[in-house]
């Protein structure tokens, strides 16, 4: 019996010992070394791939946490000098039920079976690469920060994908240059790796390392290795991107033409460190930003969709809670109008376990708009094991005027805390001065700071924290909807999958509590509360998703406020409770969608706001997309209908070249915009364009067309 218990405590000691590490053996991955260049097509027929040395170790981290997969996958690495190439064999028992609904470059793959690539060449535990394809050969890359926390959607690398599909699966080819990645120096090189596949039409998510719910492939500290790798070089240091581009507009009976000339040259000044040059900077390739109706006394924020600004976005990062200290759309733009950006520099990459990143940009005076340097500086040194602490500033001279933040954060990081639990916890804080000619402005209570505690987990979720944001705080190239507070707020989820519960059942969702408490910096007194708690939500093994909430608003604004035309809120103070419901399905259906409504209280009457979108995914070439907004307003000055509608067709001809066209209107701006664009890709790395906008007025009995602007630009990508 004594024996059978040791038994017993041996095996309990082995599983919770898998249990936190979550490892998978082998959980290194060797490279094998060829000569010569790869045909790229995805048929996997090379010899050199027999001689390879696969991984097929892949664990489930969904639908069943650690359970071997139902379909096999099979992994192999080669390299030459200056490319390493990913031969990807996905298996699946009915191959003809693939899900691959996306063709275009940067697809959504949330809703398509993938594969993904986790690449970490730095090897630091935090920051690495993702690169994602599908049945179809359409390609998605990511740049991964701080332990998948920090996620660079818009960053784009030169690399290439094939896929093949027969009755058993499909087959991927993937080929990155090494020039594309950023890795310290030496003969021989270690690299963190990791694998995820999706079979969506099962739910089923596979992992090769990191398995647990708690990660994901993300967090790049869980990763297994790549090893193998010598004499590896980056062939390609120097990049030079022209463009060409001409257009013409015509409003108020007028026809201007444009043409200009450009371009960017890229320099690695070291394997990990790149400089970027930019002249007479172009952005007129960029889709318009989606207009909102605000409903609120607070600005809105708008995303930054300007390439140039998104590449190497993460080295740049300088938030402190809600307020972004470097906020890139404050360059280059004056409220809706564009202003010539004459040209640049950019500095950014790794040297070591130091992060760098600094930008400074000159903008062309532009009628009454003078001017401007825009300089922003990063530095970020790694700590400890997976935590940071760095420093930032920016400085903007306008004439005589010159603004400029100074700040520092410093933030802890642990994916072992008890054993395998996430934890973030940290501080950071910044002041900003102004002057105005020979005066400068020492004013108290110009600095904002945050405190922070989360604790990011599978079944359970809660952050707290405390921020300030000063009434003198003024970042001239940031942006704060709100200043003059203390905001203190917490949140918690539960998330539990029950040992008994429906076998539809994925999980529940609670929300236990929520809240952000605005209290006025300079005086004391409370502003607002926003309370809100989630008795019942839940998600479904299908993928849809459903939720209840509670919600009660405390806001006492010191000034009347314009809330829309003609209608104004008086200052006072204010209780508004109401409830809010919303219900998703899985976004990998032929036809998708999802609907929320809320009926609340609001202000001097009340509020009911409908929201549905519709997805339909008729082809893995055709794509279109619907929304519609509802506010019902019940006001003393009347009753007011305000909408928002959007629509979206896109068109991919092939992975490299797509066609779209995106709609708007709302009932406050009373103008239909549409934008169509077609995108190809020649080859890597370069890209042509082709775009109409056009303004259509909705005042009055007649639409009539207001504004029409064609636009082609051409970008071509040379190497050496």
């Amino acid at each position: 019996m004594a024996l059978k218990r040791l038994s017993l405590l041996i095996s309990s000691l082995i599983i919770c010992a898998n249990l936190f590490s979550q490892r998978s053996s082998p959980d290194t991955l060797k490279a094998l070394r060829i000569e010569g260049s790869v045909t790229l097509d995805g048929k996997l027929n090379e010899e050199f791939w027999e001689r390879a040395y696969p991984i097929s170790n892949f664990t489930q981290r969904e639908q069943t946490e650690g359970a071997a997969p139902t379909e096999q996958t099979k992994v192999a690495v080669v390299f030459n000098t200056h490319e390493i190439i990913f031969g990807i064999w996905c298996y699946d028992s009915e191959a003809s039920k693939l899900l691959a609904t996306q063709m275009s470059r940067d697809f959504d793959w949330g809703s398509d079976d993938d594969f993904e690539i986790m690449i970490s060449p730095f090897n630091d535990n935090r920051n690495g690469y993702l690169f994602v394809t599908n049945p179809n050969g359409a390609m998605a890359d990511v740049w991964l920060g701080d332990e998948g926390h920090d996620f660079n959607f818009d960053w784009n690398g030169v690399w290439d994908a094939r896929v093949t599909r027969d009755n058993k699966g499909w087959y991927a080819e993937v080929i990155i240059p090494f020039s594309t990645l950023k890795f310290k120096t030496g003969n021989i090189q270690t690299w963190g790796l990791n694998f995820e596949r999706n079979v969506r039409r099962k739910k089923e998510q596979l992992l090769w390392q990191g398995w647990s719910r708690l990660y994901g492939v993300e967090k790049i500290s869980q990763s297994g290795k790549l090893t193998g790798l010598e004499g590896i070089k980056q062939k390609e240091k120097l990049e030079i991107k022209p463009y060409i581009l001409a257009g013409i507009e015509r409003a108020g009976g007028e026809t201007g033409t444009t043409f200009k000339v450009g371009g960017e040259v890229n320099y690695d000044i070291s394997p990990t460190m790149k400089v970027n040059l930019t002249l007479n900077t172009d952005f007129a390739q960029v889709e318009s930003d989606r207009r909102q109706v605000n409903l609120s006394r607070f600005s809105l924020y708008y995303p930054e969709k300007r390439q140039f600004f998104l590449e190497g976005r993460s080295f740049f990062d300088m938030s402190i809670a809600n307020t972004s200290v470097f906020y890139s759309r404050k360059i280059g733009i004056e409220g809706e109008k564009a202003v010539p950006v004459l040209g640049g520099v950019r500095v950014f990459g790794k040297i070591n376990k130091t992060s760098i990143g600094l930008m400074s940009l000159q903008t062309a005076a532009d009628g009454d708009i003078p001017t401007a340097n825009s300089t922003a500086f990063r530095i970020k040194q790694d700590i400890f094991k997976q935590s940071t602490v760095g420093f930032f500033t920016t400085q903007k001279f306008t004439g005589d005027r010159y603004n400029a933040v100074y700040g520092g954060d410093f933030t802890y990081s642990t994916s072992e805390l008890f054993g395998n639990k996430n934890l973030l916890t940290g501080f950071s804080g910044a002041f900003s001065v102004e002057r105005d000619g020979d005066q400068t402005d020492n004013k108290s209570r110009a600095a904002t700071y945050h405190l922070f505690l989360y604790y990011p987990n599978d079944v359970w979720e809660f952050n707290a924290g405390i921020n300030s944001v000063g009434e003198n705080f003024r970042p001239g190239l940031g942006f704060s909807n709100r200043s003059n507070y203390k905001r203190i707020y917490s949140e918690l989820e539960y998330n539990p999958r029950f040992k008994k519960m429906p076998s539809f059942v994925r999980n529940f969702a609670f929300r236990p509590f929520a809240f952000e408490y605005f209290i006025n910096d300079r005086t004391g007194l409370s502003e607002t509360l926003e309370a809100e708690i989630m008795p019942f939500g839940v998600e479904f093994k299908s993928g849809d998703e459903f939720g209840v909430a509670v919600q009660h608003i405390m806001d006492k604004p010191q000034e009347d406020f314009e809330l829309i035309e003609q209608v104004l809120i008086p200052a006072g103070a204010y209780g508004m409770t109401g409830i809010a419901a919303g219900f998703h399905t899985f976004d990998g259906r032929r036809i998708s969608g999802g609907f929320e409504m809320g009926l609340s209280e609001f202000y001097t009457g009340r509020r009911n706001e409908y929201e549905i979108y519709l997805n339909l995914n008729l082809n893995r070439h055709l794509n279109i997309g619907l929304d519609w907004t509802k506010n019902d307003l019940s006001l003393p000055e009347g009753k007011f209908n305000v909408n928002e509608v959007g629509g979206r067709i896109e068109y991919a001809f092939n992975p490299k070249l797509n066609a779209n066209v995106f709609a708007q209107w709302n009932t406050e701006e009373k103008e239909i915009l549409l934008n169509y664009r077609i995108n190809w890709i020649p080859k890597i790395g370069s890209f042509f364009y082709f775009v109409i906008n056009q303004n259509i007025s909705t005042e009055g009995d007649k639409l009539k067309l207001t504004r029409t602007t064609v636009m082609a630009k051409l970008v071509w990508r040379f190497a050496v």
